[in-house]
């Protein structure tokens, strides 16, 4: 009998270990869960996005209400990373380009993209943020995609041309260069297509 209660009190003891454990599994999930909310509520305000689906696939891809700035330097990044590294001309164009967006030195951001300057993001990152890009601009107005999209492509194709050429010498924009540029003006054209076919709803 002793033996009977012994393994009783035992059980008893498993489970309420058990529960709590999943208890606390659960509260930290819905913790976690608020923080996310909080995260994607702040980067709205920050970036004027109300797109509950694009402000997740931006969280997702690591982008936070102080970072979200760049995601419209990322085809740069994309494109002076083709070669296999940045130079230092390319490297001077994209911090000049992330001041005119407003990045000061001191800023998570600022630091986020050394980092990605230093180090080159996972090619998938590039693609989503490019996929993300293209949902963003075919939420804007016509005049103001127009003018988003010419100014990326203007900023994509100077950064090519960067570190182009040798003494003046050969193409300024190598041959992976060009098809970066293509790849991100298809995604920028796929974002017109989508906001004229929104519009013809």
């Amino acid at each position: 009998m002793a033996d009977r209660d012994l393994w009783d009190e035992r059980r008893r003891s498993y489970e309420s270990e058990y529960f709590q454990r999943r208890e606390r599994e659960l509260i930290e999930k819905m913790r976690a869960r608020a923080r996310e909310l909080a995260e994607a509520h702040e980067m709205g305000q920050a970036t004027g996005i109300s797109d509950d689906e694009v402000l997740k696939a931006l969280h997702d891809l690591g982008y936070t209400r102080e970072t979200v700035t760049l995601v419209h330097l990322v085809p740069l990044l994309q494109v002076a990373w083709t070669d296999g590294s940045v130079s230092a001309a390319e490297r001077a164009g994209i911090l000049e380009a992330a001041r005119l967006r407003g990045v000061e030195e001191s800023s998570p951001a600022y630091r986020q993209l050394v980092g990605w300057l230093e180090k080159k993001p996972l090619d998938g990152f590039f693609e989503d943020s490019l996929r993300l890009i293209g949902d963003l601009l075919s939420a804007m107005p016509d005049d103001a995609r127009v003018e988003a999209r010419t100014t990326l492509l203007a900023f994509a194709l100077a950064i090519a041309e960067a570190s182009g050429g040798i003494l003046g010498i050969g193409p300024k924009v190598s041959k992976e260069e060009r098809t970066a540029i293509d790849r991100i003006a298809r995604e920028m054209e796929a974002a017109h297509g989508a906001a004229v076919k929104q519009v013809g709803r």
